[in-house]
């Protein structure tokens, strides 16, 4: 039986500097220490949050290497390999798995729509050559095609793959995963919660940015049967998820943490500072977390 991925993953940002040219390093390890001590069970690197789209092969390579060293063996370790070409997320996969990823985060091919037996012959390509475990990225708002149920299902009999990430609030669709043996993360945070309430074993989170120490609290009371205590949680943390949400992502996930000093306000382009509109609140939204 495949072990399960659980408890809060975050996703985690990339801290760039110099108008977002370089990363900053010493940022980013610091980010890792911290939510090591937080209590963040696992770390995506170079995903969708970590401005995937727009990181150099060798800038990936850093970021990997440099989260295992920091981490130290204390969290799991994903890599976001995922790209719109099999031979290149193949290549991405073999890559980080040699440079000793834990798992491998493979977002759906975009922009190209494929069919289902599209989808099913990529992950199916993948999973032969990766050399390590494999989750399922669904998230349709970005790629533009969703992984059905049926496809993966038919992709989790294979020995490689390991779980899905489902962005998709269709608590059905988490239930009946869950209920054939595939494990679930959550790639939503508003609806993580009741995710888990349907077998989800944690959450792929972009709050964790924020909250990590609150997030790691709400999945271990998920996870320990406690929903109440789980509920209280999540309840306070709504208006960081709204925030979240009122941008692109991960627009206002580095504004909170540049305000909140610990990365610079760097993106790279085509993304953006977030519009002054929105900042007024997320200081408001800062004063009344307790983000430890």
């Amino acid at each position: 039986m495949k072990p399960p991925l659980s408890g809060s993953i975050v996703a985690l940002v990339t801290p760039f500097e110099a108008g977002g040219e370089t990363i900053d390093r010493a940022a980013w390890q610091r980010l890792v220490e911290w939510h090591v001590e937080a209590g963040t069970s696992g770390i995506v690197v170079a995903g969708t949050t970590g401005e995937s789209a727009t990181l150099a092969a060798d800038e990936r390579d850093w970021l990997l290497e440099s989260a295992l060293q920091t981490a130290a063996g204390r969290c799991t370790i994903l890599a976001g390999t995922g790209a719109a070409s099999t031979s290149v997320a193949v290549a991405r996969c073999r890559r980080a798995a040699a440079l000793g990823a834990d798992a491998l985060l493979v977002v759906a091919p975009y922009y190209n729509r494929p069919p289902q037996r599209g989808l099913a012959a990529h992950y199916s390509a993948i999973a032969d050559r990766a050399d390590a475990p494999i989750v399922l990225y669904n998230v349709p708002s970005r790629t533009a095609v969703d992984i059905e149920p049926e496809t993966a299902l038919a992709l989790a009999a294979h020995e490689n793959i390991l779980a899905i990430k489902e962005a998709v609030a269709d608590m059905e669709r988490v239930a009946r995963y869950t209920n054939a043996g595939l494990s679930v993360l959550s790639g939503d945070d508003p609806t993580a919660l009741d995710a888990m309430r349907n077998g989800a074993t944690g959450v792929i989170s972009v709050a964790a940015n924020i909250a990590p120490v609150a997030l790691s609290r709400m999945c271990k009371s998920a996870a320990e049967g406690d929903f109440d205590a789980a509920a209280e949680i999540d309840a306070q943390l709504k208006p960081l998820y709204r925030l979240l949400g009122a941008e692109s992502n991960p627009i206002p996930a580095k504004w909170l943490l540049s305000v909140s000093g610990r990365i610079g306000s760097d993106l790279r382009l085509p993304l953006v500072e977030l519009a002054e509109s929105y900042r007024a609140s997320g200081r408001r939204l800062l004063e009344s977390l307790e983000v430890e």
